[in-house]
């Protein structure tokens, strides 16, 4: 019911109805805005980012073909705008550790994610506070195609399908950049003594 009515919002928004896009606004806002946010590491630019992506939103949604690919759709903009953005090469950005935490999928998810503990006592509030910087400067290695397809694998939850389509690639082609991603993930941990083994924590 809740696919319907989602689509239903959508077909109103593309007729021009601003309160079906408000509406929009409000459901992907954030999720739009933590995207770039990890792209950039930086609070200015990805509420900039957000600001354009929906304002090209409001231009362009009548162009959308099927309503559900909103969502490969929408990350196709905000993508496009964090490009160019970088582009400008006007600052070095950093990812926040606070947004590095995978959600759990039933692909897999890679062996250097930090678990997140029940409740966190000082020393190991210490110790990921540390590994977060690790992982925050091996992130910001990665080529961008690599960083692309980590965050809204591993971070966002979209399927390899909605990436394809976000990225306007192969199925295999975002598999393939997701691997060397990890691979290359390893390889740079493995530069800073830090194993799988010291990335896992008990409650």
């Amino acid at each position: 019911m809740y696919a319907v009515q989602k689509e239903d919002l959508i077909s109103q928004a593309q007729t021009g109805d601003t309160y079906a896009q408000g509406e929009l606004v409000r459901e992907w806002y954030p999720r739009i805005y933590n995207y770039a946010f990890k792209y950039f590491g930086e609070a200015d630019l990805a509420n900039e980012a957000a600001q354009q992506t929906f304002i090209a939103m409001h231009h362009k949604i009548g162009q959308l073909k099927e309503c559900d690919k909103f969502k490969p759709w929408i990350y196709t903009i905000v993508t496009n705008i964090c490009r160019q953005e970088s582009r400008k090469g006007k600052r070095h950005r950093w990812l926040s550790f606070d947004q590095l935490l995978p959600k759990q999928e039933e692909e897999s998810s890679p062996a250097w994610e930090i678990s997140k503990p029940g409740e966190s006592n000082p020393e190991q509030s210490y110790l990921q506070g540390e590994l977060g910087d690790i992982l925050t400067k091996c992130l910001q290695q990665l080529s961008k195609d690599q960083r692309e397809v980590l965050i809204m694998k591993e971070y966002e939850g979209l399927k390899f399908r909605e990436i394809a389509e976000a990225l306007n690639t192969s199925e295999n082609t975002v598999k393939s950049r997701l691997y060397y991603a990890f691979s290359h993930m390893r390889k740079l941990l493995a530069k800073e003594n830090i194993t799988e083994k010291s990335l896992q924590y008990e409650n």
